[in-house]
């Protein structure tokens, strides 16, 4: 039986940034997949897992270290505060700033999320062996550390 699936010319699909972009597309859908069962979006866990690894943070610190959109920061903080997975209070010594915390439900919803991201990660790297998972981890994380210098 003939595939039907459209076909990139055999000289693309050769190429590393080709092969990078169809599977980073499939990986993205995955997490999309993945989280859309929590009910969240990546922002979300991007928030929720910076404040579990680094503690509370003013909204500010926060989109910077998630590399997230002042405006989205705020929209993804008023999804999580109305969920109660995070709390929004003044910061003593700025009251012009807020400090996001996790909440103990929101804590634990960080870890059900990362779950689910340990399980995408299995199901989009299942063909290669757990010594190949490492060295692709090694190879990727040299190229976005040397393109990122840039």
């Amino acid at each position: 039986m003939e595939s039907t699936a459209p076909q990139s010319p055999a000289g693309l699909r050769t190429t590393p940034s080709w092969l990078l972009n169809q599977t980073a597309s499939h990986a993205a859908r995955l997490v999309s997949e993945g989280f859309a069962a929590h009910h969240l979006r990546g922002y979300h866990y991007r928030l929720l897992a910076a404040l579990a690894e680094g503690g509370p943070a003013s909204q500010a610190d926060l989109g910077r270290r998630c590399a997230i959109d002042r405006s989205d920061v705020v929209a993804a903080i008023n999804d999580l505060a109305g969920r109660g997975l995070v709390v929004r209070a003044p910061d003593p010594a700025d009251r012009r700033r807020n400090v996001i915390s996790l909440t103990d439900t929101g804590a634990d919803e960080a870890r059900r999320m990362a779950e689910t991201v340990d399980r995408v990660q299995q199901d989009l790297l299942a063909p290669l062996s757990a010594a190949e998972r490492d060295q692709l981890v090694r190879l990727l994380t040299r190229l976005l550390d040397h393109h990122r210098r840039d």
